[in-house]
């Protein structure tokens, strides 16, 4: 079944074609040859509407991963980079670790406790005010 075609797509055509991987090459430092087999590589992620940001956001995001020595250089090789359902996972994984999580609220420190005279005379103060409560509910 043919996957949907995501709703920013543009149309997909030899220019579009040799831009991404002029971008890629650039990118990355590397030189390769624009074959019919990698073009056809490239048409089939672009036909699913991937965008030149995508791109953009998955080497960045997989030459930082690199360079922590989490993943290896070989998720660059265009072959590997170009299989659709990788790059929607690096994409999305990028996406994650690209947002920061939020920052956790301070914690107000706790009152010190109080005393048994000041635990008393809040007793007796909120059953003053319940009194008026109820004077006032009749």
């Amino acid at each position: 079944m043919p996957e949907p075609v995501r709703p920013h797509s543009l149309p997909v055509n030899a220019a579009a074609i040799t831009q991404a991987h002029q971008l890629y090459c650039q990118w990355t430092g590397q030189s390769l040859r624009l074959g019919f087999d990698r073009e056809r590589m490239w048409y089939e992620l672009l036909r699913q509407g991937y965008s030149r940001e995508d791109l953009r956001r998955v080497i960045t995001y997989l030459q930082r991963e690199i360079r922590a020595g989490r993943r290896n250089v070989g998720a660059l090789k265009l072959s590997n980079l170009l299989q659709p359902d990788r790059f929607e996972e690096d994409l999305q994984i990028s996406r994650v670790r690209l947002r920061p999580s939020p920052s956790p609220k301070p914690a107000l420190p706790s009152p010190p406790p109080l005393s048994a005279a000041q635990q008393q005379a809040g007793r007796q103060r909120a059953l003053q005010y319940c009194r008026q409560i109820k004077a006032t509910l009749r």
